[in-house]
C-alpha cells in the first residue's frame, strides 16, 4: 500500500483535533460502541432514503436522516464471504488468497478487525449470519470467530416459512447483558433476508404491495407480473430486516447507548437475482450504506457522494476505537478511513482521493469444469464501469448443464430460461447467462442497467485503455496474482465444504448433490449454444 493511503496521524490525535474543534477539548474522548447491521443480498437503491417508495425501511431512513447518507458504496467482490472477507480484513479480495473465494478456508495470517477489537477491549459479538460460508480456521487451537461470539439462542415464529427463525433484536439484548459495565461494544447483526429462498407473493399477501408500485422493472430482465411479484418478496424481505434494526435501535436509545454508537447499516452484495448477485455489474456492487453517530458526526442528515469500498470499514473502526494499525495486526490495510467524512460538515463530494473503486472476483460457486471461477477485474468511476473477464471461454453464471449456480434459483431465473428458445426474449437469456467478450465498458452514470457495452466503439477505445492502465496499475500495487501471471492459483484453492470437492465431475457422473439454492428447472442437460 503507499504511503499517501495510511492515516497521516495516529488515530489519537485525530480524534483529539476533532472534539478539540468543536471546543469539547476538556471532555475526554470515550470510544464508541460500533453496531454493523449487514443486510443479505440488498442492492442500491433499495431503501427508502434513496426514493424508492416500493420498499418501506424506517429505520436505515433514519439512520441516513441522523447520520450521513452515502450514494456511491461499493463491495469489491459481490458474493457473501468474499465480501465480508473484505469488510473485516481491509484488504480487496485479491490481497487475500483462499479469502479471495466463495466457500473458503480463511487464511490464518489475516485478522478480521472483529477479533481486535475484542484484543483492545470491546465486548464483540453477532446474531444471524457473520462471516460466511466457510472455515474460519483455528488460532491458537480455538476457533475463530470472526465476527465475535454467536448470540442465536433466541429465536421467534416468523411472517414467512422462508424467514429464518432468530429473533435478532432479542438476541442483541443477550448480548448487551452480557458484558461488563462500562465496556465497549462491537455487536455485528447479520439478517439472513433477503436472501433466497422466498415464500411466493409474500410482499402481495403479507405486505400489501401491488406489483404497480414498482415504478421500473430492470430491463436486462422481463417486465411482467411474475417477476414484479418477485421483486416485491425482495422488498418484504428487506423490511424484515429493518423492522428488526428499528427494534435494535430502540434497545440502544432505552438504554441510553445510542448517542455514542456507531450505526452502520449496509448489505454484502446485490439482490439476488440474475445478472446481480455473483456479477461484475452496477446492481451486483452499488450497495446502501448509512452510518449515524450521534456524538460524533458533524452535521446529520448530509449525503455523501465520494466512492467508497467496503475495504474503508476497517481502517474506519480501529481508529474510532483508538487502535494503532501496527500494534493491531493489521498494518497492510488497503481501506482507507471514513474518519474525514465524518468529522466534516460537508455534502457532496469530500475527498477528491474517493474518485473511483476497484471491483472484481474469482471463484464463487461451482458448476464449471474443474469447478474453476470466473475471473474478473474491474473500475467503477463517475462516468463509466470497465471490465476485464480473463475467461471467456467460461460460462459467466455456471455452465448450462449444472444449473447456472452462481445464479440463485427464482421465479424471474425461470422466466428467463424458459424464454431462451423465444426470439423475442432469448436477449435476456444472453445478458443474464451468456458469454462475454473480453472487455466490458458502460456509461455509469448514464446506463446504470449496464446495458450497452461500448467497448465495441472506436470513438471509446481511448477512455478503454485509459481505465484500463489505471486499473491494471492499481491491482499490480496491490500484488494482485493476475497481475503477475498467477491467477490459476485461485482455482486451486480448497473449498471448505465437503460437499462442494469436485462438484462438476461428481455432477456430471449422475451423483446427488445437494444444489438447494437452484431450481430443479434450471438444468440444461442438452443445452447447445
Amino acid at each position: 500500500m503507499k504511503s499517501r493511503d495510511r492515516l497521516l496521524f495516529p488515530a489519537s490525535l485525530v480524534l483529539f483535533f476533532f472534539f478539540a474543534c468543536q471546543g469539547e477539548k476538556d471532555e475526554p474522548y470515550i470510544r464508541p460502541n460500533i453496531l454493523f447491521a449487514i443486510a443479505d443480498d440488498a442492492s442500491f437503491p433499495h431503501m427508502g432514503a434513496y426514493g424508492t417508495d416500493w420498499v418501506q425501511t424506517p429505520a436505515f431512513d433514519r439512520v441516513a436522516k441522523e447520520g450521513i447518507l452515502f450514494t456511491r458504496a461499493y463491495t469489491p467482490n459481490a458474493k457473501c464471504s468474499p465480501s465480508r472477507s473484505i469488510i473485516i480484513t481491509g484488504r480487496n479480495s485479491w490481497q487475500l488468497e483462499e479469502a479471495a473465494n466463495h466457500i473458503p478456508h480463511f487464511p490464518e495470517k489475516f485478522l478480521s478487525h472483529v477479533e481486535v477489537l475484542g484484543n483492545f477491549g470491546y465486548h464483540t459479538g453477532y446474531t444471524g449470519k457473520g462471516w460466511a460460508p466457510g472455515n474460519p480456521g483455528e488460532l491458537d487451537g480455538k476457533r475463530r470467530e470472526l465476527t465475535g461470539i454467536a448470540y442465536n439462542e433466541l429465536t421467534t415464529e416468523p411472517p414467512s416459512s422462508k424467514i429464518s427463525k432468530i429473533d435478532y433484536s432479542a438476541n442483541f439484548e443477550m448480548f448487551l447483558d452480557a458484558r461488563e459495565e462500562g465496556q465497549p461494544f462491537y455487536f455485528w447483526y447479520g439478517g439472513y433476508e433477503p436472501h433466497r429462498a422466498y415464500e411466493y407473493e409474500t410482499g402481495k399477501v403479507l405486505g400489501g404491495k401491488h406489483v404497480d408500485m414498482i415504478d421500473e422493472v430492470p430491463p436486462f430482465w422481463p417486465d411482467n407480473d411474475t417477476v414484479r411479484n418477485d421483486m416485491l418478496d425482495y422488498a418484504y424481505e428487506i423490511e424484515y430486516f429493518d423492522r428488526h434494526l428499528q427494534r435494535i435501535l430502540a434497545v440502544l436509545e432505552e438504554r441510553g447507548e445510542l448517542d455514542n454508537t456507531v450505526v452502520v447499516v449496509t448489505s454484502d452484495n446485490g439482490m439476488p437475482f440474475p445478472r446481480v448477485k455473483g456479477q461484475g455489474y452496477e446492481y451486483s456492487h452499488h450497495l446502501p450504506l448509512a452510518i449515524m453517530w450521534p456524538k460524533g458526526i458533524k452535521n446529520p442528515g448530509r449525503v455523501i457522494d465520494d466512492f467508497i469500498s467496503f475495504a474503508d470499514f476497517s481502517p474506519t473502526f480501529l481508529e474510532l476505537a483508538e487502535i494503532d494499525q501496527e500494534a493491531s495486526g493489521m498494518a497492510s490495510i488497503t481501506g482507507r478511513s471514513l474518519s474525514d467524512i465524518f468529522f466534516t460538515e460537508q455534502s457532496g463530494k469530500i475527498d477528491p482521493r474517493r474518485n473511483a473503486v476497484l471491483i472484481g472476483k474469482e471463484r464463487h460457486d461451482v458448476g464449471r469444469p474443474n469447478d474453476e471461477g470466473y475471473p474478473i477485474r474491474g473500475i467503477v468511476t463517475e462516468d463509466y464501469i470497465y471490465l476485464h473477464n480473463f475467461e471467456t471461454d467460461r460460462w459467466p453464471a455456471g455452465n448450462p448443464e449444472t444449473g447456472y449456480l452462481n445464479t440463485d434459483g427464482s421465479p424471474t431465473k425461470t422466466v428467463i430460461l424458459n424464454g431462451r428458445s423465444d426470439a423475442d426474449t432469448k436477449h435476456y437469456w444472453e445478458m443474464a447467462f451468456g458469454k462475454r467478450p473480453a472487455e466490458e465498458l458502460y456509461a455509469r452514470a448514464k446506463d446504470p442497467a449496464c446495458m450497452q457495452n461500448l467497448a465495441i466503439h472506436p470513438e471509446y477505445q481511448s477512455v478503454k485503455e485509459n481505465l484500463k492502465d489505471q486499473l491494471f496499475e492499481r491491482l499490480r500495487e496491490e500484488d494482485d496474482p493476475r497481475m503477475f501471471g498467477q491467477g490459476d492459483l485461485f482455482d486451486a484453492y480448497e473449498y471448505a465444504e465437503p460437499n462442494t470437492a469436485d462438484f462438476y465431475n461428481r455432477f456430471m457422473k449422475g451423483e446427488q448433490i445437494n444444489t438447494g439454492w437452484v431450481n430443479p428447472t434450471d438444468f440444461e442437460k442438452d443445452f447447445k449454444e
